[in-house]
């Protein structure tokens, strides 16, 4: 089946000496891999492979078979040209660490506009903000609706958030935030990209970085520490 659309960029992975393998988030299909059989063997080679950036915006057209099997592009562009996401060593790093949480998180192979949708705003947004310290983990928090365990917000005077349950709680159980980091967990709820500025300091980043890649390990089977965490939180140091 012939499918023109949107895709982001998940990762790439260099196969044998010349051949590229593509995961890819699309706008009409969910996840999708491509193998680009040539994709070192041109000229142009360097040309090919900077479309495949983590979290490029693509406008693509391919050969779906939709047979679990690796899938083939025909023709691949750029549909949106970051400003400075790719030169900007800090939005760099983010999108880096972001594009292998993703890849470690999304496992749909249906289509899922929404997502698709959170992905490229939430994208767009970093690309042409400035203040940015606390944007992933506003990302990762949020991205948490769309993979099913966004905490829920059923007490708001409880001292302590289950981790297992996703709630909060008044007692304080085994798989419990301690007060202080359920009130850090609080403030972070209720922060969006638009009032991003209200800042935590680098100690509490640090913290609540932590807590939502515990709580991602505890909902998501198999999910992996980024290789990437470290350079981030040196970002942030």
């Amino acid at each position: 089946m012939q499918v023109k659309t949107q895709a982001i960029v998940l990762s790439a992975i260099k196969f044998q000496e010349k051949s590229l393998i593509v995961k890819c988030f699309t706008k009409s299909d969910g996840l999708k891999s491509y193998f680009i059989p040539s994709a070192f063997s041109s000229k142009k080679s360097n040309q090919k492979i900077a479309y495949f950036q983590p979290l490029n915006i693509l406008e693509i057209e391919a050969s779906h078979k939709n047979k679990g099997t690796l899938e083939y592009f025909k023709e691949v562009k750029i549909a949106y040209n970051y400003q400075n996401i790719n030169t900007d060593i800090v939005k760099s790093s983010i999108v880096l660490f972001l594009s292998e949480v993703l890849h470690n998180s999304i496992f749909e192979e249906e289509k899922n506009e929404n997502l698709f949708s959170y992905l490229e705003t939430s994208l767009m947004w970093l690309d042409t903000h400035d203040t940015i310290s606390n944007f992933h983990l506003i990302f990762l928090l949020q991205l948490t609706k769309f993979l099913g365990f966004y905490p829920q917000e059923n007490d708001p005077d409880a001292a302590y958030f289950e981790m297992i349950e996703g709630f909060f709680s008044p007692l304080q159980g085994t798989s419990c935030l301690n007060a202080h980091e359920t009130i850090l967990l609080k403030k972070l709820l209720n922060l969006r990209f638009e009032n991003i500025q209200k800042n935590f300091h680098k100690e509490e980043r640090q913290v609540l970085l932590k807590i939502l890649l515990e709580y991602y390990s505890i909902h998501l089977q198999g999910f992996k520490r980024p290789n990437s965490l470290d350079v981030l939180k040196e970002i942030f140091a």
